[in-house]
């Protein structure tokens, strides 16, 4: 990216840059994860150069299962001048604790499932009362 001096970026020069949709970017302002800096004469958003920087790291946390929510929290600690690396340490543990979790549900269900197709060899016939005896 080429720039001759430090213009603000228009919200289609973002999408451009970033490959961010239009309506994306507005969506995480109403959120409070990016702010422009400024409006033009008719009235479109200005962003400064660090919006790529910070639609960049969104992106990645998302991809790295956090919330919007989890993000923002992040962002803010940043915007006060602070590393949030403690913060993000924090979360992506949470997040390796919950996907621990998941595994061992679907383990467990595996499992089941598994037990339950062992015995539909023996399965003999409908009875009136039941759906499916597998299942039942």
């Amino acid at each position: 990216m080429l720039t001759h001096d430090k213009k603000p970026l228009l919200i289609g020069q973002v999408t451009a840059l970033s490959g961010v949709p239009i309506r994306t970017i507005r969506y995480y302002e109403s959120l409070g994860l990016l702010n422009s800096s400024g409006r033009t004469e008719g009235g479109f958003r200005q962003f400064s150069l660090d919006i790529l920087t910070r639609l960049s790291f969104i992106k990645r946390a998302q991809n790295l299962g956090l919330s919007l929510e989890e993000i923002k929290d992040i962002l803010n600690i940043h915007d006060k001048g602070k590393l949030p690396c403690g913060e993000v340490k924090q979360k992506l543990e949470d997040k390796v604790n919950e996907i621990d979790h998941q595994i061992e549900e679907l383990l467990t269900l595996r499992d089941e499932l598994t037990g339950l197709l062992s015995g539909w060899d023996n399965f003999t016939g409908k009875r009136k009362d039941t759906i499916c005896p597998i299942i039942q």
